[in-house]
């Protein structure tokens, strides 16, 4: 059943709102970051009240604008996918705007108004991500969410950060060419653009499907797919938050959620033959092992974990691609695992950057000692990575290998053990140096500030907790496949 509910609408408007906010609040450091928190806790509020009609089978709908009858229509939908990457995004917006205050605080970071400002925009777009009704609306949303998220790239103002920023801009904007060519490609072979359980093809001609694909692939480009990732490991040099943020609460994620979209809704997963889908499905298992062999080469912190964020992105789209309820499963689990494990791991480089000024792995001998709370998160976020109990990783891992199992494809089950085996081998020697070699230079560092570190240690058991209790977000993966 389809209800008809302002509340999607409002889910999105309340950040914009405390955009504004932010803005005239610029001389008030305390009112700015106030309307920040409370913002995102309305935020959550909204969402999770929609749960209980989307868990039941229901969704929720709001029709914005017909700008072009037929064609261009504003559209909002909440459904089980949406609910899915909505949950994870506006909870983690909570945690990640605490951290943000203690993080510009302690660094006294210049322009955090505007730093502020264009994070509620981002959420904003993020939520109409979520809830997009139709291609169209998805299009205009995330294309908010390139320009407000390239301020927070450029933060820093210097060369590295307007050169960072100019790439990103130019590989996110440079593929919408490929968005707009999926939007017009739909249209004219099923007459619509909205988003329909099952997809809106029907019977799907094989080179249609192969170009709608690419078109997908190659258009989301912040899904970071090889050879359209090298924007993400630049757009490190952000503030620390800025990097939680690509990686685990929006963007990134923005990305592989639109493929799944596709696949799932406008192309149809059960409209894919096994030969086009294995054919993709080994095409990201390239992403999978090269982003872990070049995240296994960096002793810059961040520049590790966005590394392993190419490879571990890749993870969800070859769960959609294995066209077994298990692997999609898996496929659509990972977005909030790794939303989860990724986001602290940024938050404790942010926090060892902040009580010390480090960025390199090979100058942290020992910091586990002077920052037990920092390291011992960092170690419980690594197990997610790695696909380790009592990290969420394991369960989404686990639905993957009995993916590829059931497609009866053995090559891609050894892809994921082989990754897992590269996850360990550049996170855990992280985690010996920090608590298992001595390094006298460090005296003197401890714990940073509660805001920072606090959030840090929230999302760290939230990952194990998910482990334990995975039944929501299980429930509204199987809602959105329908099994």
């Amino acid at each position: 059943m389809e209800i008809i509910s302002i509340k999607p609408l409002l889910a999105i408007l309340v950040s914009m709102v405390a955009s504004l906010l932010i803005i005239l609040s610029d001389k008030k450091p305390n009112l700015r970051e106030f309307w920040s928190v409370i913002a995102g806790i309305i935020k959550f509020s909204i969402v999770i009240s929609m749960a209980p009609a989307i868990l039941h089978g229901d969704a929720i709908v709001l029709k914005i604008s017909e700008i072009i009858p037929g064609f261009v229509e504003l559209k909002l939908k909440v459904d089980a996918f949406g609910m899915f990457f909505a949950t994870t995004a506006s909870l983690l917006w909570i945690l990640n705007t605490l951290y943000s205050i203690g993080y510009m605080r302690s660094l006294r970071e210049h322009s955090q108004t505007r730093y502020f400002a264009c994070f509620a925009i981002a959420l904003s777009a993020t939520m109409g991500i979520c809830f997009a009704g139709n291609l169209i609306t998805l299009y205009l949303f995330y294309e908010i969410l390139t320009v407000s998220t390239y301020l927070l790239v450029v933060h820093e103002e210097s060369v590295e950060a307007f050169f960072a920023g100019w790439k990103y801009f130019v590989y996110l904007l440079g593929a919408s060419v490929m968005q707009l060519s999926a939007i017009v490609l739909t249209y004219v072979y099923t007459g619509t653009t909205d988003f329909s359980y099952g997809g809106v093809f029907g019977n799907i001609k094989p080179e249609i499907a192969i170009l709608l694909l690419i078109f997908f692939i190659a258009g989301y480009t912040k899904a970071a797919v090889m050879p359209f990732h090298s924007w993400l490991p630049t757009a490190m040099i952000a503030p620390t938050p800025v990097s939680a943020l690509l990686h685990a609460v929006a963007v990134v994620k923005a990305g592989v959620f639109s493929i799944l979209r596709g696949v799932f809704f406008i192309i149809g997963y059960q409209n894919l033959s096994a030969d086009i889908s294995v054919l993709f499905a080994y095409f990201v298992s390239i992403t999978i092992i090269v982003a872990s062999l070049f995240a296994l080469s960096q002793d810059n912190l961040k520049l590790r974990l966005a590394y392993s964020t190419v490879s571990q992105l890749s993870y969800i789209i070859l769960g959609a691609l294995l066209l077994t309820p298990s692997g999609m499963i898996g496929g659509i689990f990972h977005i909030a695992s790794h939303a989860f494990g990724k986001i602290t791991l940024f938050f404790c480089a942010g926090s060892i950057y902040v009580s010390s000024g480090l960025k390199n792995i090979s100058e942290m001998s020992g910091i586990g000692r002077k920052m037990p709370i920092t390291m011992i998160s960092f170690a419980i976020a690594t197990l997610t990575m790695i696909g380790l109990p009592p990290g969420a990783g394991f369960i989404s891992k686990w639905y993957l290998a009995l993916g590829t199992i059931e497609m009866h494809q053995i090559p891609l089950l050894i892809v994921l053990l082989v990754s897992s085996i590269l996850n360990a081998g550049y996170f855990l020697p992280v985690v010996y140096k920090a608590f298992f070699e001595d390094n006298p230079k460090i005296s003197g560092i401890s714990e940073s500030s509660p805001f920072v570190y606090i959030p840090l240690l929230i999302t760290s058991i939230a990952s194990v907790a998910i482990f334990f209790y995975p039944d929501y977000f299980l429930s509204l993966a199987k809602l959105t496949l329908g099994v």
